[in-house]
């Protein structure tokens, strides 16, 4: 197969699930029963040739598994059956990254992310998390969400309006979606999850997740250690750090080090549009003159983008990773003019995908002052990078109530095959520390397969990372210990 990366983040396509309605009994998630699965139908710009031969469904779920037996919610699912039913191994279960990714929009419109392998072989089968997309999303007033303050604050006042904010935005997000709000934390998904396994019958559940999908593979295992056949954790999570520091250490660190891999490139690559020049200082710079509003917003040239936008634009661009274009980008920024229009206020009701964040992680910062440390410390680590995209997902939470489902150290058992972390080197968004981490967790119950390349996920990096997870998945060959994948150069 033709080795193109597809990276792990991707936008969310909202609009009504096609599918058949069922009601799960609720009472436990391995009550069986019969799923009424339909076509896909093509939604907005879905190519309608791509969507053919997906399947969709809507499981009735409780909102609250602590309630099993309380209201319920449609959780959005499809699938693709096994291309060679004689060989079928089972289902392979794939969960979205984020948060916010669509998993039936991976089963749709995104299914050549799997090896025609792993299609052949199993049915492959996704959703959409509970309050996005397609699952009782968490939807919010765009105007208010617009106002969303920056996570650079400069004063307790700053601090002080963040909290206001923040709590006014629940109370608009919870009264336009309705009581799952209160719900949407990745415990509760375990519990979905494994609904889905009943719902199809099986036994076991081989499952693949990617990015932020990695804490729910994680958590499914320790949860149903017995229920899971095989389990992939691709770009890893560590839900694990104690504190607000060690959680933006394990963030900005990664960051840090692919800009350090792209100044790297472009002082050697004679074709970057940048080289033989100083990118360090460049970049310097147009963090400054963004912070005096000089620098325009490259999806939107006309309004200024702020310092963390600009910062976390730049971030985006390492998934792939695409370092000409990011050098092409930041020659383009320092040419250009300062902006001078502004931005519309949007109307309606959206998505806020980023909200089942602050129910999975306890990330207190107690007042302003401290706040600043955290900034401060930030600043003289990581100096090319002391924004890393995350710092937002703290200012989100503050002032918010403590998470559903707090960090823990993993406490996996009775896997009779253990996990397989998958892991670059170079990620910028889950570092290769943090994968470390988890491996150390799972003990004898995790292995590491290391890609020595770049990027935000590595299954389709190269033919040795392919096909070292589709021998696991399809034949549980477990690679031995500290087994690596050669670096693939990036072809943009």
């Amino acid at each position: 197969m033709k080795f193109t990366r597809r990276v792990l983040a991707g936008g969310v396509a909202l609009g009504v699930a096609t599918a058949g309605l069922i009601t799960l009994p609720v009472s436990a998630t391995t009550t069986k029963t019969t799923i009424q699965w339909s076509d896909c139908k093509p939604e907005g710009k879905d190519d309608p040739d791509e969507v053919k031969g997906s399947q969709c469904a809507t499981l009735q779920l409780p909102i609250d598994w602590h309630h099993p037996d309380g209201p319920t919610f449609g959780l959005a699912i499809a699938r693709r059956t096994a291309k060679s039913p004689s060989e079928r191994v089972g289902v392979l279960v794939f969960g979205p990254g984020g948060p916010g990714d669509s998993g039936v929009d991976r089963i749709k419109t995104g299914i050549s992310r799997f090896s025609p392998e792993l299609q052949d072989r199993f049915d492959i089968v996704s959703f959409d998390p509970r309050g996005i997309a397609r699952s009782n999303p968490v939807m919010c007033s765009a105007a208010l969400l617009s106002q969303q303050p920056s996570p650079l604050l400069t004063s307790q006042a700053d601090f002080d309006a963040t909290v206001r904010f923040n709590r006014t935005l629940a109370t608009d997000c919870r009264k336009n979606t309705g009581p799952l709000y209160d719900h949407i934390d990745t415990w509760q998904t375990v519990r979905d999850v494994d609904a889905i396994r009943s719902a199809l019958g099986e036994a076991q559940i081989s499952f693949h997740g990617s990015s932020y999908g990695t804490m729910l593979g994680a958590q499914y295992a320790e949860t149903y250690p017995r229920r899971t056949r095989a389990l992939v954790l691709e770009s890893v999570h560590d839900h694990s750090s104690p504190t607000t520091r060690a959680f933006l250490d394990s963030q900005a660190a990664p960051v840090e080090d692919s800009f350090d891999e792209f100044v790297k490139w472009c002082d050697q690559a004679t074709d970057c549009v940048l080289h033989g020049r100083d990118v360090r200082a460049l970049w310097a710079d147009l963090l400054k003159r963004a912070g005096n509003g000089e620098i325009p917003d490259p999806r939107r040239p006309t309004v200024a983008i702020t310092p963390f936008n600009l910062s976390f634009t730049v971030f985006r661009q390492f998934y792939d990773p695409d370092w000409r274009a990011l050098a092409t980008m930041l020659k383009t920024l320092d040419e250009s003019e300062p902006p001078t229009g502004q931005a519309p206020v949007p109307t309606g009701l959206v998505n806020n995908t980023l909200a089942p964040f602050c129910q999975d992680w306890n990330l207190p910062v107690r007042d302003y002052r401290e706040y600043a440390g955290l900034l401060d410390r930030l600043a003289r680590k990581y100096p090319d990078m002391p924004y890393p995209g995350q710092l937002m997902a703290v200012s989100n939470c503050l002032g918010g109530p403590k998470s559903n489902n707090p960090q823990h150290v993993l406490k996996v058992r009775d896997l009779k095959t253990p996990v397989l972390l998958a892991n670059a080197i170079h990620d910028p968004a889950t570092g290769y520390a943090s994968a470390r981490n988890v491996e150390r967790q799972l003990g004898k119950y995790g292995v590491l397969l290391t890609y020595e390349g770049w990027g935000h996920g590595s299954y389709n990096s190269s033919p040795c990372m392919l096909s070292t997870i589709d021998a696991y998945l399809i034949d549980r060959r477990v690679p031995k210990r500290g087994t690596s994948c050669a670096a693939v150069q990036p072809t943009g």
